[in-house]
């Protein structure tokens, strides 16, 4: 399976953060699955494809070729996609996945998880997506979710567009058991 991973690009973050990340990277290699992520060399991105890489794992990375001029790429990889853009980068990435974890991170981060749920919601894609929510760090999202629902923002149904994985053997379990569904309309 070709599991992209949406992760911080910061190395000033707590070591649970990595600890967790280099859980769940080495759980991919020892699959026998594919990491695919956004290439960096910095951050949980570099950490998780060493990791996942002494692993077994195959990896792909996908980077803006400004980023990547920057000499901001991880060497080491088994296939380097360049990209024009970030919206170029998005696209391939989920292109190439088969499945969707995000990890903790920033804004970078956030921005590409909610558009791969936005796209599931309107069934571009049927592709299981898991927040891997390390010490609760996407709880208040989920509460902003909830305040969707509770307002009819958005259906509640929506909840089972992604699963919230507490770790790294959770998030595993429902990426290989998961079950593509019945497309949920928006607009019934």
């Amino acid at each position: 399976m070709n599991i992209c991973v949406f992760a911080s690009s910061s190395d000033a973050i707590p070591a649970t953060y990595t600890q967790a990340s280099i859980q769940l990277a080495e759980a991919i290699g020892r699959g026998g699955h594919t990491l695919i992520n956004g290439a960096g060399n910095i951050g949980l991105m570099g950490i998780m494809l060493d990791a996942a890489q002494k692993c077994g794992a195959r990896t792909v990375g996908v980077i803006p070729e400004k980023l990547h001029e920057f000499g901001l790429s991880w060497d080491g990889l088994d296939e380097l996609h360049v990209t024009v853009d970030m919206a170029s980068r998005k696209a391939m990435m989920r292109q190439l996945a088969d499945a969707f974890i995000v990890a903790p991170g920033g804004f970078g981060t956030l921005e590409e998880a909610l558009e791969v749920v936005t796209l599931k919601q309107l069934d571009y894609h049927r592709k299981p997506i898991v927040f891997l929510n390390t010490c609760g760090f996407f709880d208040d999202l989920f509460r902003q979710f909830e305040r969707s629902f509770e307002e009819h923002f958005a259906k509640p149904v929506y909840a089972t567009l992604y699963h919230i994985a507490p770790d790294s053997p959770d998030a595993m379990r429902y990426l290989e058991n998961y079950r593509s569904f019945e497309a949920i309309s928006k607009f019934d």
